[in-house]
């Protein structure tokens, strides 16, 4: 009997961010996941300090807080904001131990191996191209650009939100010589 997925992989796998070189989840979003409120998933693991060394949790500081906060705007405000490692999360399961917390814990899982097979196969590619390149001669070297252009495409500039309002005079701006009655 198949179980179908209680979340996509595409929603972790967005939830996934780089810091300190580790691919981490917030607490928030973690916690978002498994249906409870942080505060409750903070005092799991405050219970279970000792299950989480600090390669599996780490406390972000107010940079990294903020830089976060462009993509995820609630945590603007936060005072301490937690992230948890690959092993961090694969520990909450020990800690958090719900139907709903054991079947997020196993999507999280795929989501981080199928990241990892995508970064491998990346890598991959690009050792195989070296070696292609070293086999044909400068001819192809346009080609080779080419593609390893496609496959390290520039990020796309982040848009700005909000609106800006151009005027070219002050829409109430005062006339000299009159005063203004009470």
């Amino acid at each position: 009997m198949k179980q179908q997925n209680l979340i996509p992989s595409e929603i972790i796998e967005k939830r996934i961010f780089l810091i300190r070189g580790h691919k981490v989840l917030l607490g928030f979003d973690l916690a978002e996941l498994y249906g409870i409120e942080t505060r409750v998933l903070m005092q799991a693991v405050k219970r279970h300090r000792e299950r989480f060394p600090e390669d599996f949790i780490i406390a972000l500081s107010r940079e990294e807080i903020l830089r976060i906060s462009q993509v995820v705007i609630s945590l603007k405000f936060s005072k301490s904001v937690y992230a948890f490692t690959e092993e961090g999360v694969a520990m909450l399961s020990s800690v958090i131990n719900s139907p709903r917390a054991i079947q997020v814990n196993i999507a999280i899982m795929r989501a981080f191996v199928k990241l990892r097979e995508m970064i491998a196969s990346n890598k991959k590619l690009a050792i195989k191209l070296n070696e292609s390149e070293k086999k044909y001669d400068a001819q192809f070297k346009v080609v080779f650009d080419a593609i390893r252009q496609l496959m390290f495409a520039p990020e796309k500039p982040k848009r700005e939100i909000g609106f800006r309002i151009k005027e070219s005079i002050a829409p109430y701006a005062s006339r000299k010589g009159k005063s203004k009655r009470h």
